[in-house]
């Protein structure tokens, strides 16, 4: 558009920084190894991050890395969602057009919300519900695609001026920090450290970032005199004066921009009379221009951080030579510069563009909005089609006239909702709210809720008729809040819109916003939420049937499900179905049945409800409804587990893993994940429980999933006689559940885990203090999956301390209380009724009345249930009785025990369960019994004899083959930190010093043959 143009002051010669670039060269180099890298770049305005970043892109593509840059995007005082991560995506499908494609297949229509590009050919389709997951979907897929991107090259993501990011960049930009796990990956935020003031929102999140020990904090300070010397130095092609140094050094203090302004004044005589201003400053070259030329830099100051050509020239009104003409001049004097993409203009420094448009008088900048949004609604295509509604809602908004505004502010937050950008929604449509009284009537009348609200179900009102209500916005308000983590205000709003409603005589609409309470209020940890949603209950109770009806009625029933199972939920469940089939609510219908299901199951229905959970996962999966579906991914083996039948729940799970992946579900992967590790310790794979634990720990985020992992981990830790690391998570689970929302399936494990956790460490009076506790609230219907594991842990304490004195006041109250509450307990399970023997043989054995008959029926009832922990457990009382007949046992018996205990002590030693083998071992050597059988002479195995466990050697193998702790962790399905451990522990035992020599020990001692060290590892 222009022809070259002459450009002065920035310096040629790049000044200092050396430490600064070094520490980002180094980051690159370990993102170039594997290791991704989160890199935050913090200094005052002017001093020169721009140019560091710019330097160090250069360096990085010099190496072979692709760079992608990004800037948050001001429209006056407004943000363009995820507008950076969209620039940098747009740039990174430039240079990487088949690898994005491949990275983002399958998963086009999600990612389509930060790069609509990628979702062109897809076919037009609806926004789909918004959930809870909605945002984090996003962010995960967001983050796999960067991963992938970045799976066999090195990527630098460079996001700037992160001080103007909205919200939805602020909080993507986190979970990367927070998650990226694998890639050669740079992402580098920017931020100008002198606008953080107490009340800014970049403020808790560089705090929050600050806590991250992946993430590096660079900040930049100002130069030294000698710097500046040489910056002038480049400046003016020629070594400056000494004293000109001093002054301008004084002046600028080393600020990197203002020593170009104070060279450039000097050198061409504008500086004379200045003041120590530096808004003056700023502005003393703009008003040494034409006239022309201030009036199309006041243009560009008022139109965001970029102005387009042809807008530009549509809101100037300036004949095309003129423009042109004034541009050049601005351009010459580096006041503007085209571009990135050569299309538009841009002030060189913000700095400049702030000072000129505070310039501005209020007159004027409204004139100047008007302008901009009268030019774009004459010509849509004026702006790139993505910014076109943000930016025409930020004019008219900013040009103060809410009849232009409202309708424009609406369709901006409908495509903020669209890109899940919430809490830009929540501005917006609180923007909406506040024009709402000053727009006038007919234009209020003019609007309809099918244009820009979803979130409130019609209930039979005719769509192109019914009014835009204030209330419509403040629902879809309140839902936004919710799903961006706004809760605060959203309560708000639901209070104010109560308020509204309490002379409305709306009981549907009443209803809904109590639901939303009820989301909320458990949110913010402010209660269960049961008080709102009875109040929902209340208000529908008579109404015929409708979608919030159903809605209601479905969330009632899932609500009582988990704290309070009985007749009335199944009731509300039966009824939430049949009217969400009525109304066509068809996810909430699978909602509904998906409950229903559950309550079926959990009051003894067993196969009835697992066959209808089987069927809503087939109905789900075939209509796309990825949160149920994924719901039922999470409670169908959690079904199976509770019912003992952990072998068919595992492949579901792993199924459920790959479809939770697959629509960046976090969340419930992470449920998932959680539900693995439980049947699998079940099923006697600890270690691999114990990943799984470890994965869980990776991709959860919210509270409970991480409280529910924390639990999963205590019990491994108790089985394996680690009683602090057992207390310190029992601690750890407890915080993350919190006390607002006793629910009885993370309540129960926890007191289960208290009570074993207090007995271990010989506190019986508070174990039984914690037991009293449960027993007064009693157990819930449906609970006994939870019930049967305390009462046996309480009875086993009581057996246990028999003889103590401080047990023997009121055990035979406990013993009775532990009966009375199993009695009602169902054991139509068949793990039910295994633990139902083996809590009736432990309360024997606390009442020293147990026999071999007693522990026989117990033991037969475990050995078909594959369930190896409890059934050497068992096994071992079992021989315990055998060995502890009057007179003596007889050799029959003996042999019996002797059996029994080797079989026992072969489970407890292969799982890691310290106690149980210490406990088989002392009985077996008080018997004078031998737990180890006779055996032929096997052949020498080397790595045996070198000490080294079956995980050790399966290490060993991968550093042979030269893999790095991070391959080993990804090929064996361990963590990182737990291949360095191994790996630490074989070179201690190979008396080696490094990889090489434990390399080189395998090779020569023929400890892998050459097949072996290709063949894949088997789980």
């Amino acid at each position: 558009m222009l022809g070259p143009v002459q450009t002065r002051s920035v310096s040629p010669v790049f000044v200092g920084r050396n430490e600064e670039l070094n520490s980002l060269n180094e980051a690159l180099a370990r993102a170039a190894a594997g290791e991704p890298q989160a890199l935050l770049l913090g200094g005052e305005a002017g001093v020169g991050k721009t140019r560091l970043v710019e330097e160090f892109a250069t360096a990085a593509c010099r190496q072979g890395a692709v760079v992608a840059l990004g800037g948050c995007v001001e429209i006056g005082a407004d943000g363009l969602p995820f507008a950076p991560f969209s620039t940098a995506l747009r740039a990174l499908r430039r240079a990487l057009p088949d690898e994005l494609a491949a990275a983002a297949a399958g998963q086009e229509e999600e990612l389509a919300r930060l790069l609509p590009e990628i979702g062109e050919a897809l076919p037009a389709r609806g926004t789909g519900r918004h959930d809870e997951e909605s945002l984090a979907r996003l962010f995960e897929l967001t983050a796999r695609l960067l991963e992938r991107v970045a799976a066999e090259r090195t990527v630098v993501v460079a996001l700037e001026d992160l001080h103007w990011a909205d919200a939805s960049t602020r909080h993507l930009l986190a979970y990367l920090f927070r998650t990226l796990r694998t890639g050669r990956l740079v992402v580098l935020a920017t931020y100008r450290a002198d606008d953080i003031h107490r009340r800014h929102p970049l403020r808790p999140l560089l705090a929050e970032l600050d806590r991250l020990r992946t993430v590096h904090r660079i900040e930049l300070g100002r130069f030294t005199r000698d710097e500046v010397s040489r910056q002038i130095a480049g400046i003016l092609a020629t070594e400056p004066d000494p004293a000109q140094v001093d002054d301008i050094f004084e002046r600028s203090d080393g600020n990197a921009f203002f020593v170009e302004e104070l060279a450039v004044c000097a050198t061409e005589g504008c500086g004379t009379g200045l003041t120590d201003s530096l808004r003056d400053l700023l502005l003393v070259r703009v008003e040494s221009l034409p006239e022309r030329t201030q009036r199309v830099a006041r243009v560009v100051a008022e139109g965001g951080s970029t102005v387009e050509y042809r807008l530009l020239a549509a809101v100037t009104g300036l004949a095309e030579d003129d423009l042109i003409e004034a541009l050049r001049a601005a351009v010459n004097a580096n006041i503007l510069s085209p571009a990135p993409d050569g299309d538009g203009y841009r002030f060189r420094h913000s700095l400049v563009r702030e000072a000129v448009a505070d310039d501005l008088l209020p007159g004027e900048r409204s004139r100047l909005n008007r302008r901009y949004a009268e030019a774009l609604e004459a010509d849509p295509t004026l702006v790139p089609a993505d910014e076109r509604v943000m930016r025409l809602a930020s004019y008219w908004y900013h040009a103060h006239d809410p009849a232009k505004a409202l309708p424009a502010v609406l369709d901006a937050s409908v495509a903020a909702r669209r890109r899940h950008a919430y809490s830009e929604q929540l501005r917006l449509l609180e923007r909406a709210m506040e024009l709402w009284d000053t727009t006038p009537e007919d234009v209020r009348d003019a609007l309809r809720p099918v244009d820009y609200t979803e979130v409130y179900p019609p209930c039979g009102c005719d769509p192109a008729t019914t009014p835009l209500r204030y209330l419509d916005l403040m629902a879809e308000a309140a839902v936004a809040g919710r799903l961006g983590g706004e809760r605060e205000r959203a309560l708000k709003i639901t209070k104010r819109a109560l308020h509204l409603l309490e002379d409305d005589g709306d009981p549907l609409r009443a209803a809904w916003f109590w639901v939303q309470r009820s989301h909320l209020v458990q949110g913010l940890a402010r209660g269960d939420g049961w008080t709102e949603l009875a109040t929902a209950e209340e208000l529908v109770r008579g109404l015929p049937p409708s979608e919030v009806h159903a809605e209601v009625l479905s969330n009632f029933a899932n609500w009582s499900m988990l704290h309070c199972p009985g007749p009335e939920a199944v009731t509300a469940a039966e009824r939430a179905v049949e009217y969400a089939r009525m109304v066509g609510a068809r996810e909430i219908e699978m909602n509904a049945c998906l409950t229903n299901a559950g309550l079926a199951v959990e009051s003894g229905d067993v196969e009835t409800g697992l066959a209808e959970m089987f069927e809503i996962l087939r109905r789900t999966l075939d209509d796309g409804l990825t949160a149920v579906a994924s719901r039922v991914y999470v409670n169908l083996p959690n079904a199976l587990e509770a019912i003992g039948r952990s072998r068919e729940a595992v492949p579901i799970l792993e199924e459920g893993l790959g479809y939770a992946r697959k629509y960046g579900l976090s969340d419930k992967e992470a449920w998932i994940w959680g539900n693995l590790a439980e049947s699998l310790h079940s099923l006697g794979r600890w270690e691999r429980a114990a990943e799984a634990a470890v994965k869980a720990e990776l991709v959860g985020r919210s509270a409970q999933p991480r409280g529910f992992h924390a639990a999963n981990r205590a019990v491994l830790a108790l089985a394996r006689g680690d009683l602090p690391e057992a207390a310190r998570q029992l601690t750890a689970a407890r915080g993350y559940f919190g006390s607002h929302d006793r629910i009885p399936q993370h309540d129960l494990p926890l007191s289960d885990l208290a009570i074993a956790i207090a007995a271990g460490e010989g506190r019986l009076l508070d174990a039984r203090t914690e037991l009293e506790r449960v027993l007064d609230t009693g157990f819930p219907p449906g609970t006994q999956r939870y019930a049967w594991p305390l009462l046996l842990t309480a009875a086993t304490m009581e057996a246990d301390s028999l003889g103590l004195p401080v047990a023997e006041q009121g055990r035979a109250k406990i013993l009775d209380r532990i009966r009375e509450a199993a009695r009602p307990l169902a054991t139509n399970a068949p793990v039910w009724l295994a633990h139902e023997r083996w809590l009736r043989a432990e309360l024997l054995r606390a009442e020293s009345a147990d026999t071999p008959d007693h522990w026989s029926e117990a033991v037969t009832a475990f050995e078909p249930l594959e369930r190896p922990y409890d059934l050497a457990r068992v096994r071992h009382r079992l021989a315990q009785a055998l060995l502890s007949a009057p007179g003596g046992a007889e050799q029959p018996d003996r042999d019996r025990a002797t059996e029994l205990l080797r079989l026992a002590h072969a489970t407890a030693d292969h799982l890691g369960a310290r106690p149980l083998a210490d406990a088989v071992a002392l009985l077996a050597q008080r018997a004078r019994l031998t737990l180890t059988a006779e055996r032929a002479p096997a052949p020498d195995d080397p790595a045996r004899s070198l000490g080294l466990t079956g995980r050790e050697r399966d290490v060993l193998r991968l550093v042979a083959l030269g893999r790095t702790n991070r391959q080993i962790a990804e090929e064996l399905f361990i963590s990182p930190k737990t291949a360095s451990v191994h790996v630490s522990n074989i070179l201690a035992k190979l008396a080696v010093s490094g990889r090489g020599e434990a390399a080189a020990v395998a090779h020569r001692l023929g400890l892998f043959p050459e097949e072996a060290l290709h063949a894949p590892i088997t789980q």
